[in-house]
């Protein structure tokens, strides 16, 4: 991991949020790089649910949402975590995931031990950040930021059904930020206070939740193996009655193992009727589905499948990361899927000289109107080969002393490092059809 952050500063992949003035807690910015990295993470996401689906529908709803969608939803009054803090050092931990912590303040005489942190006794802490809307700060205006995107699912249900024409099963997808007050995080971009979620509400007739659950669970494991991730790296984790959340009838965690453990990346939850239901009471409008065919009413129960974007996107990282040993030196590689890869070729002519920039100013110019390319010139040429090794470029074109004469460049393979002969009119198909 102290590699991959390393890595993820210095080539622009991830920054500390406002370092300058010495950084905000476990808040990360996403580099020129990281950008492009997470778009593509997210592009597939889009994609696979969206696009290629004629039974999901998608939707961008709001941040800030009216404080009585959080009343019904149980988040104003459940969305806890159980706190304690060392009466010695001060530190905060979560009281669920606490082992033996260290007190740095409190050595032990006897060497090789510590002495553990004295605690207070567990309270409960609300997860969501709270805010105001409007000129003055009462309890009257506040309002807060979304600690999921589920409910603005929720409470656009109905308008998407009927502006959409949809008829169930269908479902609605959508990315976006939410934010947690979280008492611990850390491992770097895995566990944040603000992060942004992949989910997808799918509402079905009563009775079939558990089909469409298993039949979920399938689809989304089978996209995580399409992003690249090693099957051997991916396992299921089954929710024990006493991890589920109150709403959810079953649910099981995708998790990745990283360096630091076996973690969640997704989650897919049998979620029963319990948020229309609370939706409906609360706000008196009717949710119901009617069933033409049946001729009847009934409130849809939902399989939700949520995926965090960020933790996605640094399991995509740690999954591609490697060093080889090249020629007596150390090749480090993130050998990502090319269609996740934020550079996909670069342009490198060999020397600066024989009309070489001029064919490689043209051919990246070409290049960049179809594909995210980069054009580089300062080095040696296997420098730069290794800088683009580092950031997970498929594709090197190098212009040479042959280019002009035959109209041909070479295209080296970042995996194999084996290197093909293409015409010049060639590049753009050669690079299509491998990406």
């Amino acid at each position: 991991m102290e590699k991959l952050v390393s890595l993820c500063k210095r080539r622009g992949f991830v920054f500390q949020s406002s370092e300058i003035y010495g950084g905000l807690g476990s808040v990360w910015d996403y580099g020129p790089l990281g950008a492009e990295l997470k778009k593509n993470v997210k592009d597939r996401w889009w994609n696979s649910m969206v696009r290629v689906r004629d039974d999901i529908e998608g939707l961008d709803a709001a941040i800030l949402m009216h404080p009585k969608v959080w009343e019904a939803s149980g988040h104003v009054s459940g969305f806890t975590d159980p706190m304690v803090d060392c009466k010695t050092c001060k530190a905060r931990f979560r009281a669920d995931k606490l082992l033996d912590a260290p007190c740095p303040q409190k050595p032990s005489k006897h060497p090789g031990e510590h002495t553990t942190c004295e605690l207070t006794e567990p309270r409960m802490f609300n997860l969501m950040f709270k805010t105001f809307m409007g000129p003055v700060e009462e309890s009257a205006a506040v309002v807060y930021l979304r600690p999921e995107t589920a409910q603005g699912i929720y409470v656009n249900y109905l308008n998407v059904l009927q502006s959409s024409r949809q008829k169930l099963p269908f479902g609605i997808a959508q990315i976006g930020k939410a934010f947690r007050n979280e008492i611990t995080p850390g491992n770097f971009i895995f566990r944040t206070r603000e992060f942004e979620q992949m989910e997808m509400q799918f509402f079905v007739k009563p009775g079939e939740e558990a089909e469409w659950f298993e039949r979920w669970r399938a689809i989304r494991l089978a996209w995580h193996h399409e992003l690249g991730l090693r099957p051997e790296k991916l396992q299921w984790h089954q929710h024990a009655d006493t991890e589920l959340a109150h709403y959810a009838r079953a649910a099981y965690d995708i998790e990745y193992e990283f360096p630091f453990g076996w973690n969640e990346i997704e989650g897919v939850h049998n979620r029963g009727d319990f948020d229309l239901t609370n939706h409906q009471q609360a706000s008196g409008k009717k949710l119901e589905y009617f069933d033409q065919a049946a001729n009847t009413r009934y409130l849809p129960n939902i399989v939700e499948t949520s995926a965090g974007a960020d933790r996605i996107t640094l399991a995509v990282m740690v999954d591609a990361f490697r060093e080889e040993q090249v020629e007596g030196e150390t090749r480090t590689v993130l050998g990502f899927h090319p269609s996740l890869a934020p550079i996909k070729a670069a342009v490198l002519p060999l020397v600066n000289k024989d009309a070489m920039p001029e064919l490689a100013t043209e051919l990246y110019n070409n290049l960049r109107k179809r594909f995210p390319v980069f054009y580089d010139d300062g080095g040696a040429i296997g420098r730069r080969y290794r800088r683009m090794d580092e950031v997970g470029t498929p594709f090197c074109i190098t212009i040479d002393g042959q280019t002009a004469a035959e109209r041909s460049v070479t295209i080296r393979d970042r995996d194999t490092m084996a290197q093909d002969r293409v015409g010049l009119d060639h590049v753009a198909a050669f690079l299509s059809e491998r990406l």
